[in-house]
């Protein structure tokens, strides 16, 4: 169904068109909208009534004209036409080619509010993805199919992280020798066999960028060109300069071409956004220019459904051999991890990674907080069967002693490090330890690297405190070392 309206335009508002409402239509169809200069902006119907409609124009609306402006209805939500030429491309916030090459030939149409999936048909995450930065593989491991966020603050290096494990992460193949027996026939199926390598081209990157500024747009397109990574990754840049409906949008075509990557071509997709807070802040945004009553800090009452249909498109599907797996990145306005964003983030999400700005003033790279940070799905992708037997207790007893180490601090700035008793004041040097070599890094790492020196670390300290670790492990790890 296509029907073309002229003269019901009542009102312009920024992106926001109002129509009398005089056929009917379906909420968030797609509409075309052109004004006086005759040129077609993309839109969505946002609200109806029994009289009025809303319309979302994705594009600026510079030069329209009420009495002018023709509205056609497509009958039909968007959708992005996509293809397997999506790698190695740059789009736009609405999936429309922006690097100067040929348009995507077009295999499949998906709908952008995504694929419907029953929720019996998920399997549990698993598969351990190695991002080469030690303080998530090593204490807070990124497993295939899960969705982690990463709360950062304004002016922390998040933007040069995200570059990194774009151009880093990769599926490790699974230890073939520590594999249990496989299941009962009718078990649910685990997507990668055992000794798989699951590397290489069945791991592609979905990068998105939303509401960037000019340059650090062309700092993602530059550094994953240089690091030759921009050939396995679809990447999608929505400019600060954008439409704010825009912005809505980019999250949804970038899943949209995740979900055709991974459900249909069965690549193992890892799908990073940034910066979430942009997004959050265009939806409070488009939501006062409604009329719609706001909630907490002017946000709608629905932003925590919102953020849900993104975040929920991540997963693991039973049948299926791909993947999608999510690192969404925000920043925290005024470094406040109860805001709503970072705080409905993380009950939908599971787990988090908290950049700290103190690590990041004493400057260690990357400032990850790894007291605060969690990947609740790390337990189900470490271990003998998918990275090390030990992994899990040296990752556990790393961070109790880093604990242990922060409380000591706050002991000394009170009596002073000369009133500390010894095990106190070697702890104290593990915590310096452990920021400078452990979580500082300059190039990327592999896992058995980070384990090497979480090793070297523990072994400095008393080997009655090593309560996390067994008798076998000190032996193996600790007492054989100089």
């Amino acid at each position: 169904m296509r029907l073309t309206v002229e003269g019901a335009a009542t009102r312009l508002e920024g992106p926001l068109l109002f129509l009398r409402r005089t056929l009917d239509v379906g909420l968030q169809d797609a509409v075309e909208v052109r004004g006086g200069d005759g040129r077609p902006r993309l839109g969505r119907i946002a609200a109806i009534d029994e009289d009025f409609m809303t319309i979302e124009v994705l594009e600026s609306t510079a030069g329209m004209a009420l009495e002018s402006t023709v509205v056609r209805f497509r009958g039909e939500p968007l959708a992005f036409d996509i293809g397997p030429g999506i790698l190695g491309r740059i789009f736009n916030g609405v999936g429309r080619v922006i690097d100067g090459g040929p348009q995507i030939a077009a295999h499949r149409r998906m709908p952008i509010d995504g694929l419907p999936m029953n929720p019996v048909a998920r399997a549990s995450p698993h598969d351990f993805i190695e991002t080469g930065i030690t303080t998530l593989d090593l204490m807070n491991s990124l497993v295939r199919g899960q969705k982690l966020p990463l709360f950062s603050g304004g002016g922390l290096p998040h933007d040069r992280l995200a570059v990194e494990i774009a151009g880093h992460a990769r599926l490790r193949p699974r230890p073939p020798d520590r594999f249990a027996a496989p299941g009962p026939q009718g078990s649910e199926s685990s997507p990668g066999a055992a000794g798989e390598a699951t590397g290489g081209d069945d791991f592609v990157i979905v990068f998105a960028g939303i509401g960037v500024p000019h340059d650090s747009a062309e700092y993602f397109r530059r550094s994953l060109e240089q690091r030759g990574a921009l050939e396995r990754t679809a990447l999608f840049l929505n400019l600060a300069s954008d439409s704010s409906t825009q912005r809505l949008l980019t999250p949804r075509f970038a899943l949209s071409a995740a979900e055709y990557l991974a459900f249909e071509l069965g690549k193992h997709v890892l799908v990073i956004l940034t910066d979430m807070t942009n997004y959050c802040e265009a939806l409070r945004e488009v939501s006062s220019s409604k009329g719609e009553i706001p909630s907490r800090k002017g946000f709608p009452g629905y932003l925590y459904s919102d953020l849900a249909t993104l975040f929920e498109r991540a997963g693991c599907l039973r049948g299926r051999q791909g993947t999608l797996t999510q690192l969404s990145i925000l920043t925290m306005p005024a470094d406040d991890i109860g805001h709503p964003i970072p705080d409905l983030t993380g009950y939908i999400t599971e787990g988090q990674i908290v950049l700290s700005r103190d690590l990041d003033r004493r400057g260690i790279y990357p400032p990850v907080n790894v007291l605060p940070s969690l990947s609740r799905l790390m337990k189900d992708g470490t271990g003998a069967k998918y990275t090390h037997p030990d992994h899990p207790a040296l990752a556990s007893q790393l961070y109790a002693a880093y604990a242990r180490a922060a409380q000591v601090r706050v002991l000394a700035s009170v009596v002073g490090i000369e009133g500390l008793a010894d095990a106190d004041r070697r702890y104290l040097a593990f915590g310096t330890a452990f920021e400078q070599t452990l979580a500082s890094q300059s190039e990327a790492r592999t896992l058995e690297q980070s384990m090497a020196i979480g090793w070297t670390l523990l072994s400095d300290l008393p080997k009655n405190e090593l309560t996390r670790l067994s008798d076998a492990q000190i032996a193996a790890h600790i007492e054989t070392r100089p």
